[in-house]
Formats: structure tokens, C-alpha cells, sequence
């Protein structure tokens, strides 16, 4: 069954299993940049003061926190540069390879959906490895726990304007076949305003071309969600006036759920328990959620 805006859970306060994934994000990447014990001594003691003074915050919002920190101590403006790369290396490998499957396909909306779910698994906020292969071939063969599919092929089709809200580098590769396989001519992709965990930014887009197919803009803003009150005056005059809004991946579902908009579609993969409990589903589920239906 749909999940209905009643049965959403929302967190208050931020979830001890975030704090965890939290901590052991910026652990692992201490090491990756080796960090000194002064600098790990300083980044320990903002993340425990953070967990306090921070807590009414959402997770994105301590995510950029955290972020910014680890940045200034370590003196990197990029972590996942490397990261974003290599994902968008791969994702245009399997582009050249899907392309020509999506556009001899029977329903070529559900297989380029399908994709664009798939490159969801691109994150490494949320996982330190992952197999994007195995993950399209489980979407492939997997029904969705949410399933709102044929809604929003429908309002595609009704929609005058279209706001598109990515998420990963490397999964943004997915989102432009899946554009290319709607067929719409008045599409505005969003990205993060500067760079958070391996998000994608202006050039990101850039890399992979998304541009030939939408209008890119930054959000303005340097979390890994969308958060309309702290984004950019521009982006948030483009979501405003749009009829549809797809957005990416569980740090847009956490901006934006609680907005109850009935335009936004969430497209993601459920790669937590924090968010499986949100959708009342099950960690590995693949959704397309639209809080009215």
C-alpha cells in the first residue's frame, strides 16, 4: 500500500543511528587524508559539541556541519573528488551501454525509471562500496515498495515545467538517460551549491552533460539535501513555479518530506533503516513515492 502523509515518521531529533553513520563516515575519511592525532583530536570534539547544539537540526544540515569542518581542519575543499571521478567514469561506461537497450525497449519510461533508481546506490555518504551491476540487475527483477510509477508518467506528460533535484555524482549520468526517455522540453536539473560527501555540483553536470537535455542550476546551498529556507532565491523561484518536481535519493526525501508538497516525486533507494522507517519500508527497497497518492 502507498505510504500516506499520516503514517510518516518524523524525526524530531537527530536519529542515534545517523550519529553512528555520522562518526563513522568522517573516521574513515580521517585516515583516508591522514589526519593527525591533533586534527582527529579537534574533529572528535566539534562532532560531540555538534551533537548537542546541532540537534534539532535535520541530518543534511549536520552533514554540512560536519563537512565544512573536516574540510577546513584537513585542508581538502573537495573529500570525494577522487569518489565523484571514478562514479561518473563508470555511470557514462554504462550509459553508452543502456542508451541503445532503453530506446529498443518495450517501455522504455520504466526501464530508464528503473536506471535512474539503480544509480541511486552511487553514495558514498551511505556506503563505503557499493556494486552499481548488481544493483540495476536487482532493480530489473525487483517490484517496487512504493509504486507511483504511472502517476508520474502521467504528470510528465500534464507538467508545463519540470524540476529535477539530483543527487550523486555518477548517478546523475542515469538521471540524464532518464530525461532524454521523457521527451519533455522544459526540464531544470538542481545540483548542491558547493561540494558535501560526493553530491553533485555544477561540474558534475558539466562533466557528464547533463546540460544538453535540462537547464542546470545550483540550489545555492552546500548540504546534501535540499533545504528550501537556506537554498538560493533562483532555485527556489524555479521550484516555486514548477508544475512537477522529481526529486533524488534519501538526503532529498529528508529536506523535503516534510513540506507535504503534492508535486514532489521521491525516487530512491531505501539504503537505511532510519529511512526505511520513515516510508515504513524495508532497508534495499527502491521507491517512487508521491506524498498524495
Amino acid at each position: 500500500m502507498p505510504t500516506k502523509i499520516a503514517e510518516i515518521k518524523l524525526q524530531s531529533t537527530i536519529d542515534e543511528r545517523c550519529k553512528v553513520c555520522f562518526l563513522k563516515t568522517y573516521q574513515l575519511l580521517m585516515d583516508e587524508f591522514n589526519a593527525d592525532s591533533k586534527q582527529k583530536e579537534h574533529f572528535l570534539a566539534f562532532y560531540q559539541d555538534a551533537m548537542i547544539r546541532h540537534n534539532k537540526l535535520s541530518t543534511p544540515e549536520i552533514t554540512r556541519e560536519l563537512n565544512n569542518t573536516f574540510c577546513r581542519l584537513i585542508g581538502v575543499p573537495d573529500p570525494f573528488a577522487r569518489e565523484k571521478e571514478s562514479s561518473n567514469h563508470i555511470a557514462l561506461q554504462l550509459y553508452k551501454e543502456w542508451k541503445p537497450k532503453v530506446a529498443a525497449s518495450g517501455n522504455p519510461f520504466n526501464l530508464a525509471l528503473r536506471l535512474a533508481i539503480a544509480g541511486n546506490i552511487m553514495d558514498y555518504g551511505a556506503n563505503n562500496s557499493f556494486d552499481v551491476h548488481q544493483t540495476i540487475d536487482l532493480v530489473m527483477n525487483s517490484d517496487f515498495a512504493i509504486d507511483n510509477s504511472a502517476v508520474l508518467e502521467q504528470k510528465i506528460r500534464d507538467a508545463k515545467s519540470i524540476l529535477y533535484i539530483g543527487d550523486n555524482a555518477g548517478e546523475i549520468v542515469f538521471d540524464k538517460l532518464f530525461i532524454e526517455t521523457m521527451m519533455h522540453k522544459q526540464v531544470t536539473f538542481a545540483v548542491r551549491g558547493a561540494p558535501v560527501l560526493n553530491d553533485a555540483t555544477l561540474s558534475d553536470a558539466a562533466e557528464i552533460g547533463i546540460d544538453t537535455v535540462a537547464k542546470v542550476i545550483s540550489n545555492g546551498y552546500d548540504a546534501p539535501s535540499t533545504v528550501l529556507k537556506k537554498c538560493s532565491k533562483e532555485f527556489r523561484e524555479v521550484y516555486n513555479s514548477a508544475d512537477l518536481i522529481i526529486a533524488k535519493g534519501q538526503g532529498n526525501l529528508e529536506g523535503l518530506i516534510a513540506e507535504h508538497d503534492p508535486r514532489i516525486f521521491f525516487l530512491l533507494m531505501v539504503k537505511c533503516d532510519v529511512i526505511g522507517e520513515i516510508l515504513n519500508v524495508k532497508k534495499g527497497s527502491y521507491v517512487v513515492f508521491n506524498q498524495s497518492e
